[in-house]
């Protein structure tokens, strides 16, 4: 293990980054992709601690492999593995993890919880997801677009659906890499307002509206997610029965440009938010999206770890 860094790099929201670093990770990330398995091996000696208070398959697995594939070693815990499940606080999780380990990744609910575990970590704080982002999943559906489509400067982004955790996410990217953002959502699942104006005073070119058709028109790609999200299932009927007006089907994409991408961050519920023939459709990147998950965090790991 490295000796701990005073001053780490996190990577816990694109907001926080600006786009020099955001494309240097990207262009890492495209480098190892291409590359293959015979890639570099920086990461050789390094150990990565994966935190999982929320369950995961494609977070789990990417970081897993990614951080193998670059050389290192990775420690998973489950939300009853660590005595922060039972009651340690995240600060003195923090400053024990930093003694044992180069880097910690974290999926959790409570986003003060990552912000906590990065104050006191002195090796980098890696946000896996919180109920408030999902920085990782965007840079990878960035990666799949512009892989597709070329610089996503400029572009249409349309969401539809719930306004959760990886619309906010879209929308710092938004800001960050200077696309526009059309977000559809019914009015009680919207972004909240602050972060509609800090979009709004950053110059970020982004349409707010309760109409799917009005979001989908002129897009260059069609971005949804499951309408409920992980601690949503109280609400479960109520969420389905308003969300219906956003599922995305053939008659929504046809709005969007002929050659519009359609995105999903898996999983998906096919015939809730999404139908089968958008998913498996010809327009449809969530294969490849998928994907990406696993080269762009190694990118991600490439720039905390300082090998970028």
């Amino acid at each position: 293990m490295s000796t701990p860094n005073p001053s780490p790099r996190h990577f816990l929201d694109i907001d926080q980054f600006d786009i020099a670093t955001l494309r240097a990770i990207l262009d890492k990330a495209t480098e190892l992709k291409k590359a293959g398995r015979g890639h570099e091996k920086p990461l050789v000696d390094h150990t990565l601690v994966l935190i999982f208070e929320k369950s995961s398959t494609r977070t789990r697995i990417s970081f897993e492999v990614g951080m193998r594939q670059l050389g290192g070693e990775v420690v998973v815990l489950g939300s009853q593995d660590s005595q922060m499940g039972r009651g340690e606080s995240v600060a003195d999780t923090a400053r024990v993890l930093s003694r044992f380990a180069d880097a910690i990744m974290i999926r959790t609910d409570s986003h003060q919880k990552l912000e906590w575990l990065a104050e006191f970590a002195s090796v980098p704080v890696i946000n896996g997801l919180t109920d408030d982002s999902h920085p990782c999943q965007i840079m990878a559906d960035i990666m799949t677009f512009e892989e597709h489509r070329g610089p996503i400067d400029g572009k249409t982004i349309a969401w539809v659906g719930d306004g959760n955790n990886v619309a906010a996410s879209w929308l710092h990217a938004a800001v960050k890499f200077n696309f526009k953002f059309k977000i559809a959502t019914p009015l009680s699942l919207q972004l909240p307002d602050h972060q509609i104006d800090w979009a709004i005073s950053e110059g970020c070119d982004i349409t707010v509206t309760d109409v799917a058709e009005d979001a989908v028109a002129g897009a260059d790609c069609v971005v949804t997610d499951t309408w409920v999200s992980m601690g949503d299932d109280d609400e479960r009927d109520k969420r389905l029965q308003i969300l219906v007006p956003y599922q995305a089907n053939d008659a929504l994409m046809a709005k969007a440009n002929s050659d519009a991408l359609f995105m999903h961050c898996l999983p998906a519920h096919r015939g809730e938010e999404v139908t089968d023939t958008v998913i498996d459709g010809n327009q449809s990147v969530v294969w490849d999206e998928a994907e990406n998950r696993l080269h762009a965090q190694k990118g991600i790991l490439a720039y905390c770890l300082e090998v970028i």
